[in-house]
Formats: structure tokens, C-alpha cells, sequence
């Protein structure tokens, strides 16, 4: 498998990605990446990117079949808008990761800041430890596993997407109810926890967090008001 080595004290980002897109397959690590912001976006090809060290906002996003992992903390939209493939982070996370993510799996090991998946549509967000205020606001399809407590206003505007969490809710958003698990969820859980290590992660004991449906229709009052 061919390697790629990119050192990012000696490149500029542009040259960093170009990089990267040009690679068919294979691995490619990225040294010395200090924080910076835009790491490994835009990738479309079966690829393996290593990000030695804490990324900035946006690491792996808008990307296609690729594995992105960062071995350290990362800022905002961690895979913001990934379509497929895996990005991972081994460490916390800034606000909203996972905006927008259409496909894929996101995985954090620790924990995130507010807005974890926000406005999801169809990708998958795990995360090891806790999330903050408004976890899966406004996500329209997809899964959520928080394997911590979440902040308040959980679910807020929830569509069609499941949230499910380990560990205390401090409080649901609005339309947010909680819905018996069933043996599909326990299973679907299981192998989400099993397969990214989390084993502090019982899955017959999550909270299983899902939309109420009343934000789908107006309703008219008797004063004519809605």
C-alpha cells in the first residue's frame, strides 16, 4: 500500500488537500498539523488520512469514501457535510460536528461541544463521552450515540432522526419525547458501541430519544391563531 507523508509546518493547506486528492489510495499521514483549520476536506477516493496531532474546525469534511482520523482534539463541523466514509477523532470536539452530514459515520472519542449533529441528514454520530446543549437540533434523518450525559434542549426540532444517549439528559428540546427501546435499537446499538470500542456503553440501557411530530402541521386555534 503506498504512504504518503505531508508535513504541514512546510505546506500550506491548499497544498496539504491537493495533495490528498490526488492520491487514488492508499495512506497518507499529515505531521505537524497544529491546529490547522481545513485539514483532509473534499477527499472523494477509498484513502486513509492520518492527521498526527489536533486538528482545527472542519477536518474531513465535505468527503467521499475516505477514513480521516485525527489523533487529537479538533474545533468546529468536524466531518461537516461528509457523504460517505469515516472520520474520526480521537479526542474532544467543537461545536457542531457532523452539520449536515449526509452519510458516513462521524466518531468522537471524547466529548462535543453544543450543536453535535445539527441538522443531520442521513449520517451516523457517535460520541464517547458527553455533548452539550442542543445534541441533533434540528437532524432530519439519521443515528446519534452519546456515550455520556447531553445538555439541555436534546433533540430540539427533531425530524426523522434517532438519538440515542448512555448516559443523564438534562433536558429535551422542543418536540423531543422519549420512546421505549425495542430489540432492533439494542442490536443496532450494541454494534455501534462494539464497533468503535466503546464498551462503557450498555445498549439495553440507553435512552432512546425521537420526535414527537407535532412541528409537522399547524395547528389553527379557536381565535384563528396557530
Amino acid at each position: 500500500m503506498a504512504e504518503v507523508w505531508l508535513d504541514a509546518a512546510a505546506m500550506t493547506t491548499r497544498e496539504i488537500n491537493g495533495s490528498l486528492r490526488a492520491l487514488p489510495s492508499g495512506r497518507a499521514v499529515v505531521t505537524n498539523p497544529a491546529g490547522r483549520h481545513n485539514l483532509a476536506v473534499g477527499l472523494d477516493a477509498p484513502l486513509r488520512v492520518e492527521i498526527d496531532g489536533p486538528a482545527g474546525h472542519y477536518p474531513g469534511g465535505l468527503g467521499k469514501r475516505a477514513s480521516v482520523t485525527v489523533n487529537g482534539a479538533a474545533g468546529f463541523g468536524v466531518g461537516e457535510n461528509l457523504m460517505s466514509g469515516t472520520v474520526r477523532v480521537r479526542g474532544s470536539a467543537g461545536q457542531s460536528a457532523a452539520a449536515s452530514a449526509r452519510g458516513g459515520t462521524v466518531v468522537v472519542e471524547g466529548g462535543c461541544a453544543s450543536r453535535a449533529g445539527i441538522s443531520l441528514k442521513g449520517a451516523t454520530l457517535v460520541i464517547g463521552g458527553d455533548a452539550g446543549p442542543l445534541c441533533g437540533f434540528l437532524a432530519q434523518s439519521g443515528v446519534i450515540l452519546v456515550g455520556g450525559d447531553t445538555g439541555p434542549h436534546l433533540g430540539d426540532s427533531l425530524y426523522e432522526a434517532v438519538v440515542y444517549v448512555a448516559g443523564t439528559i438534562a433536558g429535551l428540546g422542543t418536540d423531543a419525547v422519549t420512546e421505549e427501546l425495542n430489540e432492533h435499537d439494542v442490536t443496532y446499538v450494541k454494534i455501534l458501541a462494539d464497533g468503535y470500542g466503546f464498551d462503557h456503553i450498555r445498549p439495553e440501557d440507553v435512552t432512546k430519544v425521537v420526535s414527537a411530530r407535532r412541528l409537522y402541521h399547524f395547528d389553527l386555534h379557536d381565535n384563528g391563531a396557530y
